[in-house]
């Protein structure tokens, strides 16, 4: 087993779940009247370092249900250790510590496709725009 593949996968598992929420909730999921290009647009416009930072704004992240506050935490957590298992070759990882992080992961992923879609597509917004206070 490659374990930093799948570390790497795992983060990419969050990753393009959050990037199709912000198109389908955003712009209409599969089967909607909606134009393909534009959801495109959407799902290609999430940025890694952008989304991570808006997941660390406890400020913020704190008035979404908890299963989105789990998500984002998961997001972190697995955009680091993606960060070290693809960036830094001297990291070292568990099996036992990689098969927990893929745990947590499918966990995170199962309860945020259950959270309300108002929540969700709220968390997209968030996610993908620019905060103007």
């Amino acid at each position: 087993m490659n374990l930093r593949r799948a570390v790497s996968s795992a983060y990419y598992a969050l990753f393009h779940c959050l990037a199709r929420c912000c198109a389908d909730t955003l712009v209409g999921g599969y089967g909607a009247d909606r134009s393909r290009h534009a959801w495109r647009q959407v799902y290609r416009a999430l940025e890694h370092g952008f989304a991570k930072n808006a997941c660390t704004a406890r400020k913020f992240i704190k008035k979404f249900p908890q299963e989105i506050q789990d998500f984002a935490g998961t997001f972190v957590t697995m955009q680091e250790k993606r960060h070290a298992a693809d960036y830094d070759p001297t990291a070292c990882f568990l099996k036992s510590e990689v098969l927990k992080a893929i745990e947590a992961t499918e966990t995170a992923l199962k309860n945020f496709r259950n959270v309300p879609i108002k929540d969700r597509r709220a968390f997209s917004a968030y996610v993908l725009f620019k905060k103007r206070i």
